[in-house]
């Protein structure tokens, strides 16, 4: 089936952890016991992780640019898992991006291990770039907030004819304006804001599913993640948190038949704690009506190691992408974006989303 060629662009804990996974699995081989062990698909339309390669990356820290990429996975401020510091050396040095809205300016007020700095660097021509290396496809790790550089990279992608896999909470792929311009020019993307494999969203659309299929009446929710890693830091910020509240509250209001007003559902980061570093700690209540009109409310504690958590859906993300390019599909892709991402051009249930990935893969279905 050939190599997948990735650029990433932000080689935080969110890179390093797929980085690493992508080498893990590498190494354990097809006969291996384990070698489907966090995978939601170990061979995924004939591709397996071994086949991702990454080919170039691109950042703004000082810590990171110029770097190699197995010195920029580690570096600080990067507080993520270390599961395989045993990496290669990649022939990819991490290049200067464009910082536009990429950094909040509060990130510079903190202790050395966790604050970002800027590269006192040249950005690069990244069009240029993604095209010289190859690139099947720029996975965008980029901080929540990130605008103005996230449609920079977007439009890179269009000009230099890589495919776009939006993890961040930025309306690219589910915006039908951006979509039109990907699909003539027979590109395909991916978007937008990475779900977790199990992480807080997930969990609280299937409970939000479960309580109306059993005929429970919600009334009031809240969802509060509180967390050490940058991101957390990042979000401090509350003017960068617009995208990021709309994308995890559409997530869960997605599965009602009727939406919650406003002031009876509450989503979103609530605050950060240093000591946590990449464990994200999720509160949950849900508040509804049963039989008889009788009260019933659920309470819920979820703590998961963050970046890895995501990266095992990425992963999937990345080889569906690279089937589409296959099948010359261009576009928004609609089943793998429903199910692996949090705002999508459509919101599907999970069990719908993921029954139209597998047609997918299977080719029966062309998104």
């Amino acid at each position: 089936m050939g190599r997948i060629r990735i650029a990433i662009a932000g080689i935080g804990n969110c890179a390093s952890s797929l980085i690493q996974g992508i080498e893990h699995y590498r190494s354990l081989g097809e006969r291996h016991p384990d070698r489907s062990l966090g995978l939601m698909h170990y061979d995924l339309g004939g591709y397996k992780p071994g086949d991702i390669e990454i080919v170039t990356a691109l950042d703004i820290d000082r810590r990171k640019v110029g770097k190699s990429l197995k010195e920029a996975v580690f570096a600080k401020p990067n507080c993520t898992n270390v599961f395989n510091p045993g990496l290669p050396d990649y022939p990819v040095k991490v290049n200067m991006g464009e910082v536009l809205d990429g950094v909040s300016p509060h990130m510079a007020d903190h202790p050395e291990d966790r604050r970002f700095e800027v590269a006192n660097k040249k950005p690069c021509d990244v069009a240029k770039v993604l095209k010289k290396s190859g690139a099947n496809m720029l996975i965008s790790y980029l901080p929540v907030g990130s605008e103005k550089a996230t449609a920079f990279y977007a439009e890179a992608c269009l000009k230099s004819g890589v495919s776009f896999i939006n993890c961040v909470p930025v309306f690219i792929a589910s915006d039908k304006l951006w979509v039109k311009r990907f699909e003539e020019k027979g590109i395909p993307i991916i978007g937008d804001d990475i779900k977790s494999q199990i992480g807080a969203t997930i969990i609280h659309r299937m409970l939000t599913k479960l309580f109306i299929d059993r005929g429970i009446k919600i009334d009031r929710t809240y969802q509060l993640n509180v967390g050490g890693n940058t991101d957390f830091l990042n979000m401090l910020n509350q003017n960068r948190l617009k995208s990021k509240k709309i994308s995890k509250t559409e997530a869960v209001q997605s599965q009602l038949d009727n939406p919650l007003d406003s002031e009876n559902i509450h989503i979103g980061p609530s605050d950060y704690v240093p000591w946590l570093k990449d464990n994200k700690v999720c509160f949950l209540r849900m508040e509804g009506r049963s039989f008889g009109n009788i009260p019933i409310n659920l309470e819920l504690r979820l703590s998961v190691e963050d970046s890895p958590n995501s990266a095992g859906v990425v992963i999937d993300a990345i080889r569906c992408c690279k089937i589409a390019r296959d099948r010359k599909i261009g576009g928004a892709l609609l089943s793998p974006s429903a199910y692996f991402m949090k705002h999508p051009m459509i919101q599907y249930t999970d069990e719908e989303a993921r029954d139209m990935v597998e047609e997918f893969i299977k080719g029966e279905r062309e998104r």
